[in-house]
């Protein structure tokens, strides 16, 4: 029988939560522990989850010796230094999405990751759900002819709260770094590699990020790509591929793909509906679990060197916006 991975989780919050729930579905994965800067929150998510260990810090945490692998799902400019943090201890990591605030972080991250011979990956678990799975096959098939044209869009109307993560600088806000990186994830997929060219506009509003964005990529062979995100405006949250004999939309919501629609010139050739078991999340942790017990260090469906070009891109749109960050 294969080893049991164990997991670890670094930051109960809300995601931490929607992860838990999808590990569960994960026959060969097991949690563990948790760690938090309150033990309290450490202590509440262990007995939700039937975590055996609650840990009042994050280093205490990475250096837990039951623990093979630690989900890391901090706010975005926690990411570089908590998946250090885990890595130095000689733990696996999996990054929620964005990999980082920026591609240096990612660099280095992903520098250390190597150097060790640790696993790592991003947390970009729209990629292995079952459609985008159906998505990459069409493709290689190529029935849809050579690729023209492609375009992914997503965002919602949240509420106001200035201190609120998606509307906070200091936390890596704005709707680029929280829900464009699934446009640009997207694209990376089906392209296989960034763009030549990346040029777009951006609001950006009272709270100094981005609040919502449209961006037009170029490729070489070609290809020109159109995303937008937004986090105080609702998109119908579409991605399509167009080619030179079809073309493939992945219906709303993309970035949690359920249903996909091949069509051949003007004619639906096929649609796929494939509901996910657990609540999708189980797919990435089952990439990771399968990646770690087979001994790779990272996974071919979302390679270390492409989160780092996806964290180029949008370094060179914040670059065209002037947006910084405080932790940069």
């Amino acid at each position: 029988m294969a080893k049991k991975i164990r997991w670890g989780i670094l930051g109960p919050g809300d995601i931490a939560h929607t992860f838990a729930k999808g590990l569960s579905f994960v026959p060969d994965a097991e949690l563990v522990a948790v760690g938090s800067r309150s033990m309290g929150r450490a202590k509440k998510f262990a007995d939700e989850f039937g975590a055996a260990h609650a840990h009042g810090s994050y280093a205490d945490l990475a250096e837990d010796a039951d623990v093979d692998v630690i989900y890391v799902s901090t706010p975005h400019p926690f990411h570089k230094e908590n998946s250090l943090l885990a890595l130095n201890a000689g733990k696996a990591v999996l990054c929620e999405k964005p990999f980082t605030i920026n591609a240096n972080e990612a660099e280095e991250v992903v520098g250390l990751a190597r150097k060790k011979k640790l696993f790592l990956m991003e947390a970009m678990w729209t990629r292995f759900l079952p459609v985008m799975g159906k998505v990459r096959e069409w493709l290689s098939d190529g029935r849809v002819g050579e690729i023209r044209m492609l375009s992914a869009q997503v965002g919602f109307r949240g509420g106001w709260n200035p201190e609120a993560r998606d509307l906070n600088p200091a936390l890596g806000g704005g709707a680029l770094l929280d829900m464009g990186c699934y446009t640009l994830s997207f694209a990376s997929m089906v392209m296989g590699g960034p763009p030549a060219k990346v040029s777009g506009f951006a609001h950006i509003g009272k709270t100094g990020v981005d609040e919502h964005s449209m961006a037009i990529l170029k490729y070489e062979a070609g290809v020109i790509g159109f995303v937008c995100s937004a986090i105080q405006t609702s998109v119908p949250a579409d991605a399509y591929i167009y080619g030179t004999e079809g073309s493939i939309h992945v219906h709303q919501a993309f970035w949690a793909a359920k249903t996909a629609t091949l069509k051949i010139g003007r004619k639906d050739e096929e649609t796929v509906e494939m509901q996910p078991e657990g609540n999708g999340y189980n797919y990435e942790a089952a990439e990771v679990v399968r990646c770690i017990q087979e001994g790779k260090t990272e996974s071919e469906v979302m390679p270390l060197d492409e989160s780092i070009s996806i964290m180029n891109t949008m370094d060179d749109l914040r670059a065209q916006w002037n947006l910084k960050y405080p932790a940069e």
